[in-house]
């Protein structure tokens, strides 16, 4: 029976079709799951809940507040980024979690461009006739609405994104949460997890044909206003659709994401090992995530792993996935350019991922808040669910003041700080 459960448990370690979705079977009303095809042979689960209204409802769109994002990315020759914020962005001061359980960190970079860029930590700043010539320069100029998203309003819709090993399953809590407040929730199952099928090519599992999956599945069921949520390295899908739609993507959550990296496998990977090796490797594996995926590891946490089949995937699919984890695209600058609000969400007992990680991407992001739940780790939502769901209702439904927010007519300070060098990481 421990290698039934645990076979490919290192749950969320860390080729674009044209074809459009094809729903194979209506959906069944009675769990709410349905299957769609997003291209021959690639079928994917897909748990859509839709809250009853009645019917002839009209879209009542709130105004929201605009905010101006107007931001300035050089980039220059070994990795250093510098980052010129234009305009003033929402404050952190929002997010106050009931039950105490939570602790916010600081949020929003704001570095102002210098008079030159320092060569290092602790290094002195070079003379003019020493300033290197950036190798690309972004420029980001344009207003961002944003408004409360409430369950009782029929354009918003809430997509769940598992990581590697894990299934639409993880977000049970979340998902009876949120259809129960009105919202309506879709959570996929990535390809060759929880009930989609499982293709036997190692081609059909890199990070570009599950993100061509996602984006059938979200054009497929997205409505005005969409809210991402991701886990892990569903963080990176949310990631890439937040920047390909920008306009109905209205909000994301990273949960235990890790930093604003490119993604590239490891030669040193343990899921380069052969098959029947991991399976010989699969009680190891299964400790190891129960001691680093939960801050507990008693009865519970062993019963979390057991209940509805959440990771029940196959060695080959686990070392599929995380070979194809190659998106060199998603890199600092490529986080640097998102203009959507985004909320972070780090378990403080997490052991594979960093709180360094998450503190980077808050800071890259233009509209970033970080949220550290003391008593979770990497599976925080099944950990503590409450806190969870607290937090993120109050983000759907957080808007900035009714004032219109300004671009500063003078810069407080001026500081050039590089970035470290980007390095290379897998998504869990």
């Amino acid at each position: 029976m421990l290698m039934g459960i645990v076979e490919g448990l290192l749950c969320c370690l860390t080729a674009k079709y044209s074809n459009a979705p094809v729903r194979l079977r209506a959906p069944d009303t009675s769990d709410g799951f349905e299957f769609v095809e997003v291209k021959p042979g690639r079928v994917l689960r897909v748990r859509h809940v839709v809250p009853e209204r009645p019917a002839g409802e009209e879209v009542d769109v709130p105004p929201g507040v605009s905010v101006r994002c107007k931001r300035k990315i050089v980039v220059y020759r070994g990795g250093q980024l510098l980052i010129e914020n234009l305009a003033e962005v929402p404050r952190s001061e929002i997010l106050h979690c009931q039950d105490g359980n939570t602790t916010e960190v600081s949020a929003t970079l704001e570095v102002e461009m210098g008079a030159a860029l320092s060569a290092g930590p602790g290094t002195t700043p070079p003379t003019s006739r020493r300033r290197r010539r950036p190798k690309r320069t972004v420029l980001i100029d344009m207003e961002q609405r944003i408004s409360s998203c409430k369950g009782s309003q029929a354009d918003v819709a809430l997509f769940f994104l598992h990581g590697v090993g894990g299934s639409s399953d993880i977000w049970a809590n979340q998902l009876d949460f949120f259809s129960h407040l009105g919202y309506e929730v879709i959570a996929p199952d990535l390809l060759g997890h929880g009930a989609s099928s499982a293709p036997e090519f190692p081609a059909a599992y890199t990070f570009y044909a599950l993100a061509e999956d996602l984006r059938a599945v979200f054009k497929k069921f997205a409505r005005r206003r969409n809210i991402l949520i991701g886990h892990s390295y569903g963080v990176s899908f949310c990631t890439f659709l937040a920047h390909e739609y920008p306009e109905q993507v209205h909000k994301v959550v990273m949960i235990n994401g890790g930093g604003p990296t490119a993604l590239e496998p490891s030669l040193c990977s343990i899921f380069n090992l052969p098959s029947c090796m991991l399976h010989c490797l699969t009680p190891f594996l299964a400790w190891s995530f129960l001691k680093a995926g939960f801050a507990r590891q008693g009865a519970k946490e062993k019963q979390l792993l057991r209940e509805n089949n959440a990771f029940n995937v196959s060695p080959f699919v686990l070392r599929a996935t995380m070979s194809g984890q190659y998106w060199p695209e998603g890199d600092e600058v490529y986080h640097a350019e998102l203009t959507v609000p985004t909320l972070l969400l780090h378990g403080m007992c997490d052991k594979f991922v960093p709180i360094e990680e998450d503190q980077r991407m808050a800071e890259i992001l233009l509209i970033g808040y970080l949220k550290v739940i003391e008593e979770g780790s990497h599976m925080v939502m099944m950990e503590c669910p409450e806190t969870v769901n607290t937090v993120l209702h109050e983000f759907f439904l957080w808007e900035p003041d009714t004032a219109a927010r300004q671009p500063p007519t003078k810069p407080d300070a001026e500081q050039a700080t590089p970035a470290p060098a980007a390095r290379n990481t897998k998504r869990k």
